[in-house]
């Protein structure tokens, strides 16, 4: 199994954990991006303190904030896996998402002749180059574990077989039903930080495809927080994408100079930040997590810009432009009572918490010897 990212990491734990505790499976974890760079907080060691062992460490990161260095770093990427992937000699590899370390994986994964499953195929996030990196993924991939029915339906139309495709649901929900989270006293002292009312949740990647101006518009958020002198913040710092250090600098600055009220982590782990999921009061940005795991909270979403455009959307999810009013408003919205009242009756729509044991068995069960040779299916009429 492969993990580049703490986001990917937190949604994988619950499968790593059933493969692990399973006598029949033997789970190899090839950790590889974010998770090797200081800058990101070396979370290969959250890994190794929840007990997994790491079977090979794919340096491939740049200290870069261009697309030219994401683009060679999938480069390194492809040359450490093909060697990480010869000495391992997995029967299968695992890859959950879009991310351009999952990109590198499979390529090298292809060429060895090994059999991938891919999780979370079949989505859409319009404004990022993750939209044609997961569709890419698809059609290198071998079993295909979907989070949701339309999902499912789209991966087929792109020309894999239906026998493969299996609706799961999506195993970061796993942790609502699995994972024992903290008590709001435990969080805030795990913090070291006072939560507030309200408490926003902020998190913001860049848009890397389109033309929003990813420093334009956490300047708009940063402005529309402002309007909200009461609300006790807490944010966590974007993934490696092109664009993600500007947004850091700005965060950094913005953190600064507000004093106690804004807490700025580099990363929450997957206990505090589903914790802060569940005792915030609004989540605001544009993860993707405010889509899938924030409704199974029934939380607030306030999501900004498109980076998120053409996902399943639960009705917690209030829509914007990357524009100060317009965030405003949206968080006006999400604060108002008559609104929020209605959140107790919101499910994800994204599955019920499941997965990872349906996508552990599945993985069990399938007869991986046969999977290479693929044949295009058709779509119906």
């Amino acid at each position: 199994m492969v993990t580049g990212s703490r986001a990917d990491y937190g949604l994988l734990y619950w499968l790593l954990r059933d493969i692990q505790s399973d006598p029949d499976l033997h789970l190899q974890l090839v950790v590889t991006g974010m998770h090797l760079s200081p800058e990101f907080g070396s979370t290969y060691e959250v890994i190794e303190a929840d007990g997994f062992h790491i079977d090979e460490k794919v340096e491939m990161l740049l200290s870069s904030d261009t697309p030219v260095g994401m683009a060679k770093s999938v480069g390194l990427g492809v040359i450490g896996f093909a060697d990480a992937f010869a000495r391992l000699q997995p029967d299968v590899v695992v890859l959950l998402g879009d991310r351009f370390e999952a990109l590198a994986a499979s390529e090298a994964a292809l060429m060895c002749r090994i059999p991938i499953a891919h999780i979370h195929g079949g989505e859409s996030s319009e404004g990022a180059v993750d939209e044609a990196i997961r569709h890419c993924i698809t059609k290198m991939a071998h079993l295909h574990f979907v989070a949701a029915e339309p999902f499912r339906r789209r991966v087929i139309q792109l020309g894999e077989d239906p026998a493969r495709v299996f609706l799961v649901g999506a195993p970061g929900l796993d942790h609502v039903y699995r994972q024992r989270l903290l008590s709001r006293e435990e969080l805030e002292q795990a913090l070291g930080w006072r939560l507030g009312s309200p408490t926003f949740l902020v998190t913001y990647h860049p848009v890397t495809l389109g033309d929003e101006d990813p420093v334009a518009a956490v300047s708009a958020l940063l402005a529309a927080l402002e309007r909200f002198p009461d609300a006790r913040v807490l944010m966590t710092k974007p993934n490696a994408d092109a664009g993600g250090r500007a947004i850091i600098r700005q965060l950094e600055e913005y953190a600064a100079q507000a004093g106690d009220r804004v807490l700025l982590t580099v990363s929450l782990g997957q206990i505090r930040y589903l914790s802060a999921l569940r005792h915030c009061d609004v989540v605001l940005g544009n993860s993707s997590s405010g889509l899938i795991e924030a409704p199974a909270f029934q939380k607030p979403t306030v999501n900004i810009g498109i980076r998120q455009a053409g996902r399943l959307r639960a009705p917690s999810v209030i829509d914007c432009e990357p524009d100060t009013d317009a965030i405003v408003a949206a968080i006006k919205q999400a604060l108002c009572p008559s609104f929020r009242s209605r959140l107790a009756e919101i499910t994800s729509p994204y599955g019920d918490g499941k997965a990872s044991p349906r996508i552990k068995e599945r993985l069990k069960s399938e007869p991986l010897d046969r999977l290479l040779v693929k044949r295009f299916y058709d779509w119906p009429g």
